[in-house]
This record gives structure tokens, C-alpha cells and sequence, in this order.
């Protein structure tokens, strides 16, 4: 009788060793087909899918939702043919919930993180096609229980998986290496006459929308050129500097924030970049991000300016060195080199470096090299 092919986390990144069960998609007794997915699991920089590598029953399942466990320890077996699967558990006549099968991986996460039982989801009006239940809807909906306890002083939210990952990450990152940041202020009036002169015409070219993001993602590419300690990590005593500028870009989804990957940003134009941003965010927030797009970042970029707020000072993503803030664009009265009065648009940019890896006149040299191409930068350079 050939034994049961047990399945095991697999490797999902350079760096990830562990990785937290988000949901199952398969219950005990359950048939299953050749690279059928089987779990979804969670990561502090991706959601992915476990496909089973072989047709048969799920015969048992050894991790548990929100249990964490680490690459190589076993996720489940699966009877091949030949076996006598472990028989599942006859199934209810009647049940109140409705089946998860009807309900995207998306879906099944935030009614997760809401803390919203299957049991309750006949309660929350659905507005998907075919009456399909769809993350607004649940993002709209307030659990009964939850409801009884906003009147209460406290409330007590289990972190999501996602939520925990990330806490782990920046803890790691923010305890392992001595921050240190610096700020300057830059005058992007120039790129956003540009962008309102050519944003029309931009999107109908190349089908995306211009932005101060793709523009600024082009200036630290090319100023790292000439300071390639801020585009490094460090292994040890070891500074590991990279050719490639594989610049994060910083993104936020679900109440967390996940950093997809442009890689060999230095190659690419404008054009390349605005285009890239807006798909690699587009995949972000629809959960569709591969492995591959969030790996082997060299320096990130974070524009908390959308929301408004000025100057923020963002913790380093281990094992970079180095991570870049946008603050919002504010309109002002200023001096200018003819000692004329103009009003200026200008955003505040900060560095935050590792302090064991470069000094501070370092990362001052290069972030009056990142003002000067945004204070020049034109559309077609």
C-alpha cells in the first residue's frame, strides 16, 4: 500500500522561514487534483497559495488556521490512489452557513480579520454578481457582537495574521540597526506643472496615470549611482552593495502595508516606472502579488504625503539600509535666487539610513543629490 505523500511549507522567499495559515480550502476526505491549491498562508510580505503536488484525498491536515509554522514542518498529507483515505465527517442535512467555496480568498480573509462568523454572513446584504458576497460588503457590516461591544470601554482585536508579520518585521528591523534621519525640503512645482500639462495625454500613451511617485522613484534610482552604500544590506561586517536598484514601493492594503518590488528601476524611464507602480499596486490591493514581486529589495520608498501628513520618519525594511519618506505637497511663499516672492509647491523628503553603514554627511551629499533631479527633472530626460 503506497504511503500518504505529506506536504510540507515550502521555501516562499530569501528570507522568509515562517509563515502563518490563513485559511484551508479543502477539508479532511476532500478529493483533490493535481496543483489544486490547498491553503492560502500569510507572510510578512505576501499572501500565497500551497498547491497539492499530487491528485488524491486529503487524508489529514496537521496546521491549524492562525497557527505559524515554520519551512519544512508538515501542512498536511494526501492519500494517493491505491490508499484508503481516512473517511471525512458525514456532512450536516442543513446548515445555517453557507459554503466557503461561494466566497473569494479575499472575502474569507477580512471576515476573518473582522471576526465575522461564517454563521453571520446570511446577515450582511450581498451586492456581488449572482448575489456573491464581496469585500465591501463585509467592510460596510458591523458583527453583532462587535456592535454590543462599542458601547463597552475597551475592546479587545486579535492582530491578523498579516498585522502580526509586519509587527515582527519592524520590531527586527527597528532593534538591529541604530536609525538615524535626515530631512530636506524640495521645491517640485516644476514636475507638477508638468504633470498637469501632460496627464492626459501621458495616460492615453502608455495607460497609466503620471505621478510625483514614478517621478521621484526615477530621481533616487539615478542618485544612488553615486552612493551605493544607501542601495545595501549588510550581512555581518559585510556591506553586500547591489548593481541593481530593485526599488520597494511601499503600499497599503487590508490595514497592513506590503512593499512590491521594481526591479532594475536604473534602467528604466518614466514611463516604465509610472506603468510598474500602478500595476504592482493594482496587484497588490487584489491580492494577487507573486513571490517574486516582493523580493530582493535594495532601498524602499514610502509616500505617506497622500494621507496628508507632512514629515514622517519610516523605519528601515530589514535587511536594507536605507528607506525614503514623501511628505505631502503644501503650497508656500518663498525666496527665490532673484530675491523675487513666488508662491512654490514643495514636499518635505526624509532619509532614514542604518548608522552602521553610512555616516550622516553621506546621506546629506545624497539627499541634496535626490532635490537636485527632482528640482530638474523634466518628462522625457
Amino acid at each position: 500500500m503506497k504511503e500518504p505523500v505529506k506536504i510540507t511549507l515550502p521555501k516562499l522567499g530569501e528570507s522568509i522561514v515562517s509563515a502563518t495559515v490563513v485559511q484551508w480550502f479543502k477539508k479532511v476526505g476532500d478529493p483533490v487534483a493535481l496543483d489544486e491549491p490547498l491553503l492560502e498562508v500569510s507572510t510578512d510580505k505576501v499572501n500565497s497559495e500551497i498547491p497539492s503536488p499530487v491528485a488524491g484525498v486529503l487524508q489529514e491536515i496537521f496546521a491549524e488556521v492562525d497557527q505559524e509554522i515554520q519551512v519544512g514542518e508538515g501542512l498536511a498529507s494526501v492519500a494517493t490512489e491505491g490508499m484508503v483515505p481516512v473517511a471525512a465527517a458525514p456532512k450536516p442535512t442543513a446548515s445555517c452557513a453557507p459554503s466557503e467555496e461561494f466566497l473569494s480568498p479575499s472575502v474569507m480573509r477580512l471576515l476573518r480579520e473582522k471576526g465575522i462568523a461564517l454563521s453571520e454572513i446570511d446577515r450582511i446584504p450581498h451586492s456581488g454578481e449572482g448575489g456573491r458576497l464581496t469585500k465591501k460588503d463585509v467592510d460596510g457590516y458591523m458583527p453583532a457582537a462587535k456592535t454590543q461591544q462599542c458601547s463597552m470601554a475597551t475592546e479587545r482585536v486579535k492582530m491578523s495574521a498579516m498585522r502580526k508579520a509586519i509587527a515582527d518585521n519592524m520590531v527586527k528591523s527597528f532593534y538591529a540597526a541604530p536609525h538615524a534621519s535626515l530631512i530636506t525640503e524640495v521645491d517640485v512645482t516644476q514636475i507638477l506643472k508638468i504633470i498637469q500639462q501632460e496627464k492626459q495625454k501621458f495616460l492615453d500613451q502608455h495607460g497609466a496615470k503620471l505621478t510625483i511617485s514614478a517621478f521621484v522613484a526615477r530621481a533616487i534610482s539615478r542618485s544612488l549611482q553615486g552612493f551605493p552604500l544607501l542601495n545595501a544590506s549588510l550581512d555581518g561586517d559585510t556591506i553586500v552593495m547591489k548593481r541593481n536598484v530593485n526599488l520597494g514601493v511601499a503600499v497599503s492594503v487590508d490595514q497592513g502595508v506590503m512593499v512590491p518590488v521594481i526591479k532594475d528601476c536604473q534602467h528604466k524611464n518614466l514611463a516604465q516606472i509610472a506603468k510598474e507602480i500602478a500595476q504592482l499596486a493594482d496587484r497588490t490591493r487584489n491580492h494577487a502579488l507573486a513571490p517574486d514581486d516582493i523580493q530582493n529589495g535594495s532601498i524602499t520608498m514610502t509616500n505617506f504625503g497622500m494621507t496628508g501628513t507632512m514629515i514622517g520618519i519610516p523605519i528601515i525594511r530589514h535587511p536594507e539600509v536605507a528607506i525614503v519618506g514623501l511628505g505631502a505637497i503644501t503650497k508656500k511663499v518663498m525666496a527665490m535666487p532673484d530675491d523675487s516672492i513666488a508662491i512654490r509647491s514643495t514636499m518635505f523628503v526624509s532619509l532614514t539610513f542604518d548608522h552602521r553603514v553610512l555616516d550622516g554627511i553621506y546621506g546629506c551629499s545624497f539627499l541634496n543629490e535626490l532635490k537636485k533631479q527632482l528640482e530638474a527633472a523634466s518628462l522625457t530626460e
